[in-house]
């Protein structure tokens, strides 16, 4: 579904046209006009999306529709700026402050005083840096790296993020107040999957551009490259869609391009997106293939150590108990390799000939054979780290050697909430 341009306001279409914004998903639209909205209201904005869906384009809408917008506008990648520095950066330091400062400097919240700052990738903040924000958001009070000195700072603060900031909250890596203070106003930019006819109307611009920026002969769409387009999930959004284009551009100069011309340019088993880490600078496409064949080798090995365990049970099981003893040292070298394992901690192994017995039993008395489909044993594998872990999920993903996400799934599709 797209809006007729008639009926989108006047502004949204200067907003448009004065920022280069393509497309008319309603969306898209409804996010520029929150923007406009928001601007002459001093309040702070936090815009999230996905990376590469042009989320840089709204702060300078907000301040260019402000009262601030004759001041200075500063926008800070806070994921490309080390850790050792980020505090120098923004609040700015004094001589001898720390090795290196031969002078005293000013940071971006001094520079800035009376205009906006647009903290990208602001869930990268340390913690102590999100402790000296939340000041300066609450008081326009900071101080320099090394100063005692109080200073003032009149700034209006926009921050964007492509991480999910509740979630990041919980895990203690975001300050719950900062997240609130950031996040007066907020603002959701769609991705370019959800864009609708977007997606030709930016790759026709995107062609048409560079055939103008390098003066060669220009491509041309035809119906089945289109389709091929508009169906692509485009995981890395406009930024990806652009570097396609434009090497469909170079290398079809003054062609009819086709799906069958487009098709060597795309990632056919992107699925998933992983964002650039710290530096943005590139877009990698993550697929969960690889640690799905792990998980799986991992669950075929472990149902080997438990038949071989059975066996000495089995065995075992004919003999008295102190014959239990004389043989523990056997079963310890046999599950030597299985503490390896997430299904299995070496508590198990290095608590006692009990412990070892009980596992095991406990294991015949679920009867988990050779017999069982590897999807019920990766279920179980699954369900028990969860369960000595006391359903900590992070945990659970850092024991089982596989991401979080991938966990997630697992969880949903086995119905283990």
């Amino acid at each position: 579904m797209q809006i007729n341009p008639a009926d989108i306001p006047a502004e949204v279409q200067q907003a448009k046209m004065r920022f280069g914004i393509i497309g008319n998903a309603p969306a898209l639209i409804a996010a520029v006009s929150r923007a406009i909205q928001v601007a002459p209201i001093d309040l702070s904005v936090l815009i999230s999306g996905e990376s590469g869906s042009g989320k840089e384009f709204f702060p300078k809408i907000i301040h260019n529709f402000s009262a601030r917008k004759h001041n200075k506008y500063i926008a800070v990648n806070c994921g490309a700026i080390p850790e050792g520095t980020i505090d120098s950066e923004l609040f700015g330091h004094e001589k001898g402050a720390f090795t290196g400062a031969v002078s005293s400097r000013k940071g971006y919240f001094e520079e800035a005083d009376g205009g906006t700052i647009f903290l990208d990738e602001v869930a990268e903040l340390p913690l102590t840096t999100q402790a000296r924000l939340l000041r300066v958001l609450e008081s326009g009070e900071f101080l320099k790296v090394g100063s005692s000195t109080v200073q003032k700072t009149n700034i209006r603060i926009v921050a964007a993020t492509n991480v999910d900031m509740l979630k990041a909250v919980e895990e203690g890596r975001f300050r719950e107040d900062l997240y609130y203070r950031l996040s007066t106003v907020l603002i959701s930019i769609p991705p370019l999957r959800d864009r609708g006819n977007d997606i030709a109307l930016l790759a026709r611009k995107f062609a048409s551009d560079f055939a103008e920026k390098y003066r060669t002969p220009a491509i041309q769409f035809d119906d089945t490259a289109r389709h091929l387009i508009m169906q692509y999930r485009w995981p890395g959004n406009v930024r990806q869609l652009k570097n396609v284009v434009e090497q469909i551009a170079l290398f079809e100069a003054g062609n009819q391009v086709t799906a069958q011309d487009i098709e060597p340019y795309i990632p056919q088993n992107a699925t998933i997106y992983t964002p650039a880490v710290a530096s943005g600078a590139s877009t990698s496409i993550h697929s969960y293939e690889n640690e799905r064949e792990i998980l799986f080798n991992m669950i075929f090995r472990l149902q080997r150590e438990i038949e071989t365990l059975k066996t000495l049970v089995g065995a075992n099981k004919q003999q008295s108990a102190p014959l239990l003893d004389v043989h523990h040292s056997t079963i310890h070298e046999s599950s030597s390799t299985l503490v390896k394992y997430p299904a299995y901690n070496t508590d198990y192994i290095d608590s006692g000939n009990n412990d070892v017995a009980h596992e095991i039993n406990e294991v015949e008395s679920q009867d988990i054979t050779s017999s069982m489909t590897l999807e019920d044993t990766e279920k179980e594998t699954i369900r028990r780290s969860l369960e000595r872990n006391g359903g900590r999920r992070k945990a659970t993903a850092k024991e089982l050697n596989i991401s979080e996400r991938t966990l997630y799934r697992k969880i949903k599709e086995y119905g283990l909430e």
